[in-house]
């Protein structure tokens, strides 16, 4: 008998803060896709939060699927021990991948990387190119000034309140994970 998937939420975070709160906040995300018995993908690095989240994952029996392109393969260490590790050409391939695996996107506090795989995550969904949940876990503020700016692209009529209503932000692990659950996609 074969049996479907297990739900696959994608984790978008840093791949270099030392942060040992941040840190500690991403292996509590992994931990907690394994216990609702999900499935992790992310950017196939085993450094900082990329790799906590991963170990986190692994340590509680979630399959792993790590994508990472070539040319960072030893820059953000492969994450071998990763169920899959896809190893692609591009950064663009990368996201394709992962987008085409997850069911859900989460994003934790991250730099440049992590802002540019929200953005186009976001923009895909409020483009009808998927409808899966986006989630943003604003850990401590840490997204605060950019929701500020987002707000004001909104009353300067820049970003649509669809668009908003897209995103989810979630100040604490339960809210996120509520956020990210099977039933929580929206329409295009």
């Amino acid at each position: 008998m074969v049996s479907e998937r297990p739900y696959a939420v994608c984790v978008y975070c840093s791949a270099s803060t030392a942060d040992q709160a941040l840190l500690a906040l991403a292996a509590r995300v992994g931990t907690e896709i394994a216990r609702r018995g999900w499935q992790l993908v992310s950017g196939g690095g085993h450094v900082s939060m990329m790799g906590a989240v991963a170990t986190g994952a692994r340590a509680g029996g979630a399959h792993t699927i790590g994508v990472i392109p070539k040319h960072l393969v030893h820059q953000e260490v492969a994450d071998v021990d990763a169920d899959e590790l896809i190893v692609t050409d591009t950064m663009r391939q990368r996201k394709q991948v992962m987008e085409d695996r997850a069911d859900a996107f989460l994003t934790l506090p991250g730099g440049i990387g992590t802002l540019e795989e929200f953005f186009e995550t976001w923009t895909g969904g409020y483009l009808g190119q998927h409808d899966k949940p986006v989630v943003v876990l604003d850990a401590d503020g840490f997204f605060r000034g950019l929701f500020s700016w987002l707000d004001e692209l909104y009353d300067r009529e820049f970003v649509s309140q669809s668009a908003r209503d897209r995103i989810t932000v979630a100040n604490d692990l339960a809210a996120a994970f509520a956020a990210l659950n099977p039933g929580a996609a929206r329409e295009p």
